[in-house]
């Protein structure tokens, strides 16, 4: 009778749905972004840490003791992106953050110098350094972008129907310094991002559905 009932019970288990977690140091600009993407198709759960751990070699080690308090479950499907800023990392915290990432079967999500480069990208295709994140900024509050952006500033929708052309503009640069065997995650990236694979990941889970 036991037996019965334990095959009823698992039967009765329900399907979790994998969840993608995303690890960003506390920035309101990524977690506002990155909710936009939440249906009922996509489980996303933004996890933001402490600003003390903006270095990327300690986001991406904090990240594994965050995890700790989550129903992380990679097995079923679970998912963890580390979404990081290069602009005030040395090439030594780069490099140790993608080798522990890469240890622990993490995703990394780069931008370098800022995430205001992503954003940048659904307007134009910069050849040129961008030497910080207030550089990031101001070009992309030039006219015909985003003249009004501010790091509270809800930008996804207004950006929709250039997000395609951003994700070329990305993922054609980074191409371009493989090809050039420059090291992605390092200072001479710049400018470089790699949200933009992350995004086409983030719409083929929806659209997958």
């Amino acid at each position: 009778m036991g037996r019965i009932k334990e095959i009823h019970h698992r039967k009765a288990k329900r399907h979790r749905r994998p969840v993608i977690y995303i690890i960003c140091e506390g920035s309101e600009t990524e977690i506002r972004y990155f909710k936009m993407f939440r249906t009922r198709h996509c489980n996303i759960d933004i996890l933001p840490i402490p600003s003390q751990y903006r270095a990327a070699d300690a986001l991406v080690r904090k990240a594994q003791a965050t995890l700790g308090n989550a129903d992380y479950m990679p097995d079923d499907g679970d998912q963890l992106w580390c979404v990081f800023d290069c602009d005030d990392n040395t090439d030594a915290m780069l490099q140790a953050a993608e080798q522990t990432a890469k240890s622990c079967g993490y995703h990394i999500a780069f931008s370098n110098p800022s995430f205001e480069l992503w954003f940048l990208l659904h307007f134009t295709e910069p050849h040129h350094v961008i030497d910080n994140s207030s550089a990031a900024i101001r070009l992309l509050k030039s006219p015909g972008r985003l003249p009004n952006y501010e790091k509270s500033s809800d930008v996804y929708t207004s950006l929709i129907p250039r997000q395609a052309q951003a994700v070329i503009y990305s993922e054609r640069r980074l191409k371009e310094l493989k090809e050039n065997h420059i090291p992605l995650l390092s200072r001479q990236s710049n400018p470089a991002t790699s949200v933009g694979t992350f995004v086409k990941h983030l719409n083929q889970i929806t659209s997958a559905h």
